[in-house]
């Protein structure tokens, strides 16, 4: 086998996604991506306690792992702010979600032909709608997985602050590799009111309450993804699975870095 290192697989990440974006008949959906990588150990004994009760193990997805790499698409800043007004999604939006999940699901599968070419085999999963829809979690959760390999960390809004922000979506693979210890972030929050400091703006943005300082009810928050699929005539060519929203992390301190990093 080949070595391969953490730095390698950021600058092909980079590489990829600037190819794509050269592809779209507008200017790029996506800012620089961002990627970790993180031992196989025991830290992901506690998916279970955490995420889906029923969570997967990347043991699941590949019996001879050694690594977890996830990495994070962040938006850019004009598609960002274009969904800041009204209540619902604008188009863009929903159609960056559908391109940026496709790209995801491509991109993970580039990586690991990559590393393929060097001898290691990988496990992957979809890049969305791997869920349980009654506890509305999902099997093989990105975000908890970013988290516990120093990605991102969850803010008020459930959703994960990474150092580019929560704007944008995630992918995550297992392989054989040994990438050792790679996190962009190791401080215990990156919420503004995590860490004790006046926000809650996601709070105040949400369209449906569904947030609250003490918790955040997902079932409010999937019908009015769903919803906002049947309702806005602008996305009925779009796939059923178009389910955004996001106003809890438009143009927000938190929207493109991590606000207590900044303070």
């Amino acid at each position: 086998m080949v070595d391969i290192s953490i730095s390698e697989l950021r600058d092909f990440l980079e590489e990829f996604v600037q190819e794509e974006a050269a592809k779209l008949s507008h200017p790029s959906w996506w800012r620089r991506p961002l990627m970790v990588s993180a031992p196989i150990d025991q830290r992901y004994d506690v998916l279970p306690q955490i995420a889906l009760s029923t969570h997967l193990h990347p043991y699941d997805l590949l019996k001879t792992a050694k690594s977890l790499i996830v990495f994070f698409l962040p938006f850019v800043k004009e598609l960002v702010t274009e969904n800041r007004p009204g209540d619902r999604p604008c188009r863009n939006w929903g159609l960056a979600y559908v391109k940026t999940n496709n790209l995801i699901n491509q991109a993970s599968e580039a990586i690991a032909g990559l590393l393929k070419t060097k001898g290691y085999e990988s496990g992957l999963t979809p890049a969305t709608h791997n869920f349980n829809e009654d506890e509305l979690m999902a099997r093989w959760s990105h975000k908890h997985l970013a988290h516990l390999a120093g990605l991102g960390r969850f803010g008020t809004h459930y959703m994960l602050i990474t150092p580019a922000g929560a704007c944008g979506r995630f992918g995550s693979l297992v392989c054989e590799a040994d990438l050792g210890e790679n996190p962009l972030m190791e401080g215990e929050h990156a919420c503004l009111l995590k860490a004790g400091k006046p926000c809650g703006k996601c709070i105040e943005m949400c369209p449906v309450n569904a947030l609250t300082e003490e918790g955040f009810d997902r079932r409010k928050c999937w019908d009015r993804l769903n919803e906002n699929r049947r309702v806005l005539n602008y996305f009925s060519d779009l796939p059923k699975s178009t389910d955004v929203c996001a106003k809890c992390v438009a143009v927000l301190p938190c929207s493109f870095g991590s606000p207590v990093e900044q303070v």
